[in-house]
């Protein structure tokens, strides 16, 4: 049942709190709308337009029928999908009216409602942007799974790079060309770069992180990036020496992961005639850990990045999401019953020759360490799935 006046002066009686807010007037339109964004990706609730933050009603003085007229187009068109909510008005004294958008509880949606590309939900009394956690919460209290499979409706077609498509299927042995039978949106169908949605051919994620022109512009995939940082310690509360991010497609954010890595300097070593400047850790180790973290990251936790992190004694890289299919710590480090979450995505890496095929890369990234550091690099899978770690640690005399 829709409130009544007399239910809106109990609720202001009560004060703010997670599902009821109060605005003086109009003037804060955008976060007028920010709060109805976020009712809606909760169980709802109650903008009351009129009201100081203290409770004391003082009234809009503005025409009734053009404020609802505005508040009813904002709940249809204002953010990413339509919101249900019953809109209602009081006269309170001889000209100032009181008016409240009460928000239902939505209907089931593709994905949780955005406003301009951003998220928002309710902490508390306040309207925030959430943490990578509550968005991860969020997406899935909407029933929104991302694979590499998932048609984007935030991009387009318009949004894959034909030039870098072309190259990779050559690479493949297939020719694509002007003279082709075959459309190149049939092309992009048939390699699942693209797919049909509600009559519309846009990206999948998969083709999106692998050939698009900006594949972190759009709001589904702005986090799903590298991070990188160098601390002058053994944890996190050390002084930060650098910090950067490793953006663009998977092999430009492993290429550039490395590029920054490379920045930090070399260790220098005395031979007998010369100084030889040796990497902290060998490319292609690091290399290997890092086309691993990208590709069987997994994608469906949102607002999170793949961490490269830089310790004085260890380098560890941290992707979101537990081992794929089940596989255990052990079979991943002997290379045994190699398997992929994001099996695509891996196909791509392994045809650019950035990653080892059949199971090859953990045995031989042992290998490498032992024989460069005395070392051999950790596997860690958290109990909860939140996250997998690579450690790689440096040796005795501080060298990796």
């Amino acid at each position: 049942m829709a409130l009544d006046w007399i239910g809106i002066l109990n609720r202001i009686a009560t004060g703010e709190d997670a599902r009821t807010e109060f605005r003086r007037d109009l003037g804060a339109w955008s976060e007028i709308g920010k709060t109805l964004c976020a009712f809606a990706n909760g169980t709802g609730g109650l903008l009351i337009v009129g009201v100081e933050d203290s409770g004391r009603i003082a009234g809009v003085g503005e025409d009734p029928d053009r404020v609802q007229e505005r508040l009813t187009s904002y709940l249809r068109t204002g953010c990413s999908n339509p919101i249900s909510a019953l809109c209602g008005r009081h006269l309170h004294g001889e000209e100032a009216w009181v008016h409240w958008v009460e928000v239902r509880r939505q209907g089931r949606k593709f994905e949780p409602f955005s406003r301009q590309g951003m998220y928002w939900i309710r902490r508390g009394r306040r309207t925030v942007a959430p943490s990578g956690v509550e968005l991860r919460a969020l997406f899935n209290a909407f029933g929104f799974v991302l694979t590499e499979e998932q048609v984007l409706i935030s991009a387009q077609a318009a949004d894959i790079d034909l030039d870098a498509f072309r190259s990779f299927m050559k690479a493949q042995g297939m020719q694509i060309d002007a003279e082709s039978e075959v459309s190149i949106d049939d092309d992009l169908r048939n390699a699942w770069v693209c797919a049909d949605l509600d009559g519309v051919l846009r990206p999948t994620l998969y083709g999106l992180m692998v050939f698009g022109r900006s594949p972190h512009s759009h709001r589904h995939t702005g986090s799903m990036f590298i991070q990188c940082a160098a601390y002058d310690g053994t944890d996190r509360s050390c002084d930060v020496l650098s910090v950067g991010e490793a953006k663009g497609r998977l092999d430009e954010q492993v290429e550039r992961a490395v590029g920054w890595f490379n920045s930090l300097g070399r260790r220098e070593v005395y031979g007998a005639l010369r100084r030889v400047d040796v990497p902290r850790v060998p490319i292609e180790v690091l290399r290997e850990a890092l086309v691993n973290a990208v590709i069987h990251r997994d994608y469906a936790i949102i607002g999170s990045q793949v961490q490269l992190e830089v310790f004085s004694d260890r380098i560890d890289i941290t992707s979101p999401g537990a081992l794929p299919n089940h596989m255990t710590v052990e079979q991943a480090r002997s290379g045994g019953a190699p398997r992929s979450r994001n099996e695509m995505m891996a196909n791509a890496m392994i045809v650019r020759r950035l990653m080892e095929r059949r199971g090859r890369g953990w045995p031989l990234m042992r290998r490498i360490m032992r024989e460069h550091a005395g070392t051999e690099p950790e596997l860690h899978n958290s109990p909860g799935g939140g996250y997998v770690r690579v450690t790689m640690r440096f040796g005795p005399d501080g060298s990796s």
